[in-house]
């Protein structure tokens, strides 16, 4: 049994959690990454399958992101961690970056708010005063969120905790305007009257100044602040799983690895799935038993079914993500989901992304001449709709179950019929087809009952009423989607600044929007040739054992011929 030391150790490298080594490692301190998987990223991560002598590229969860423009968060952590030159975002539609399908209209989002009010009241003239005082609430919360200096905040302190549902029913809103303003819940997986206020205007004000997605595709993501956290002293290990973090009076002071291997820290971070961080790496008898109670009981939000498709022909058309909605239900269809079930006749909702449009320029994706696209809805909360009674994390098969196999592909065949809607016919001309799952999704990721958002963003679960930061064991501290810092990329790697700053007791998202430069560009080695960013989230010892295997096999080709 070896032992390392370290100045800080990170269980699980998502965004959150690389966003907090690399900002740690700014600051002077050697952060070790430990993560099960072979590839570093979490949600970030592409995954690749090959037909012949072509393959094809799939994100796991960057559909697109906002503030990627001047002064925008992405833009900021990147420049000031030193890497900024290295990250590149296409842009999508400015006059409609999302599509919404209903049965009798289409409506285009656009990227500013004035124009969504605009084009909302020219949908729904009837509701022109609703609309006006909804949209007030929400881009007020939003504006008033993110002052950081005491300035009053009389309607965020009046509507940010509130269920979203309330503002929709003060507003005297119809159902379609409903519908039109809750489309943005596909993105955090919960109904109005689960929803607190703040979320839905974050969510909003997070696009409003343009869609984009990183050219090269959400693997570069990670391995950027891979290479920061590289360059600063530190190291990123997959293929690591941790078997319990390890407190000694109260305090953390490392974590033990499933080999035995030992790594001490005075530093501890957890970016893995917060309810089993709770129960299984730490440990009842270290917490408070309110601590136990509250992530066992806390409600998850629902997980994402997603469907990977090639075809063999270019599918034309804006840069546009389509929403499609069979109806005008909002609570109504979550409240059908919550329950574990699916509607008979239709699916809640698909939510269509073309890669190839946001991001042509990259080979990876599939050959010229093909289109490459996601189709997604929503799952039913529970494994008793895939036929299972026990997920893949603890244990669990699913992959040969007959009414898993079936649950699969039932919804396979209803989101292609949906995507056809918008897309044209091309169930003829697909090269490739497949389907993750919740339970793909805990397989990989280990999140509690499969979800990609974390706990629900309900009032009682937002605010102070989330996971803070710092924990009640000296030492040891919490980032990711279950967190304060909230979910998504950009939730993720804000809350991974949070973090990095509470630790070190820094005001370091401070620092990074007012032009702070953390690490000199210059001491990041340039990018080896050519750059695969998916190997390179291999970390740098699985990084150099591939590479000597690569060449032994090479030697013996050569050595054949």
């Amino acid at each position: 049994m070896d032992t390392e030391e370290w100045d800080a150790v990170v269980v699980g490298s998502g965004p959150g959690g690389l966003t907090t080594a690399a900002c740690l490692g700014a600051t002077g301190k050697r952060v070790l990454v430990l993560e099960r998987h072979d590839v570093a990223g979490g949600n970030t991560q592409v995954f690749r399958r090959h037909h012949g002598d072509d393959w094809y590229e799939f994100d796991v969860g960057v559909h697109y992101i906002g503030e990627c423009g001047p002064g925008g968060l992405f833009s900021n952590v990147f420049r000031s961690l030193g890497v900024g030159d290295r990250m590149s975002f296409s842009e999508l539609d400015r006059d409609g970056f999302d599509t919404l399908h209903f049965p009798d209209f289409v409506f285009r989002v656009p990227a500013s708010w004035d124009e969504y009010e605009v084009r909302l009241i020219e949908q729904f003239p009837q509701d022109r005063a609703g609309i006006e005082r909804t949209l007030q609430v929400l881009r007020t919360v939003a504006e008033q969120s993110r002052l950081l200096f005491g300035e009053e905040r009389e309607l965020f302190d009046q509507w940010a905790f509130r269920p979203l549902s309330e503002l929709f029913a003060e507003a005297e809103l119809s159902p379609e305007p409903i519908a039109v303003l809750d489309h943005w819940s596909g993105l955090y997986a919960g109904g109005p009257s689960q929803t607190a206020v703040i979320m839905h205007a974050r969510i909003i004000s997070h696009y409003m100044g343009g869609a984009y997605y990183p050219e090269g595709g959400g693997q570069t993501i990670p391995a950027r602040l891979i290479q920061v956290i590289e360059a600063t002293g530190g190291e990123v290990r997959t293929l690591s799983p941790v078997n319990r973090i390890i407190v000694e009076n109260g305090t953390a002071t490392g974590v033990e690895l499933e080999t035995g291997d030992i790594v001490t820290a005075p530093i501890v971070v957890g970016n893995g799935d917060y309810r089993r961080m709770v129960t299984d790496l730490v440990g009842a008898q270290h917490l408070a038993p309110a601590t136990i109670a509250w992530a066992q009981e806390a409600i998850m939000a629902l997980g994402l079914v997603c469907t990977y498709v090639v075809v063999d022909k270019e599918l034309p058309g804006p840069n546009t993500n389509y929403f499609l909605f069979p109806d005008y239900r909002t609570d109504e269809a979550y409240a059908e989901l919550d329950a574990g079930q699916m509607p008979q006749e239709n699916i809640p909702f698909a939510y269509v992304a073309m890669a190839s449009r946001k991001d042509p320029d990259n080979p990876e994706l599939c050959p010229d001449g093909h289109t490459n696209f996601q189709i997604m809805t929503l799952s039913p909360r529970g494994y008793g709709y895939w036929g299972v009674d026990t997920g893949p994390a603890d244990g669990g098969t699913y992959r040969r179950n007959e009414t898993y196999r079936a649950r699969k592909q039932e919804i396979t065949d209803r989101l292609i019929d949906a995507a056809e809607r918008v897309l044209g016919p091309f169930r003829d001309s697909i090269v490739h087809v497949e389907t993750a799952t919740t339970l793909s999704h805990e397989r990989y990721t280990h999140s509690s009952e499969g979800t990609s958002y974390g706990y629900m963003h309900s009032p009682e679960q937002s605010g102070l009423n989330r996971p803070q930061f710092r924990t009640e064991i000296d030492g040891l501290w919490i980032v990711g989607a279950n967190s304060a810092g909230g979910h998504g990329i950009a939730g993720a790697m804000s809350g991974g600044v949070l973090c990095a700053g509470d630790i070190v007791d820094r005001p370091l998202i401070a620092e990074i929007f007012l032009g702070e430069q953390l690490v000199d560009p210059s001491v990041i080695p340039p990018d080896p040739e050519p750059f695969d960013p998916l190997e390179y989230c291999r970390g740098e010892r699985l990084r150099n054992k591939r590479s000597a295997v690569a060449a032994s096999q090479r030697e013996r080709r050569n050595q054949g011929a």
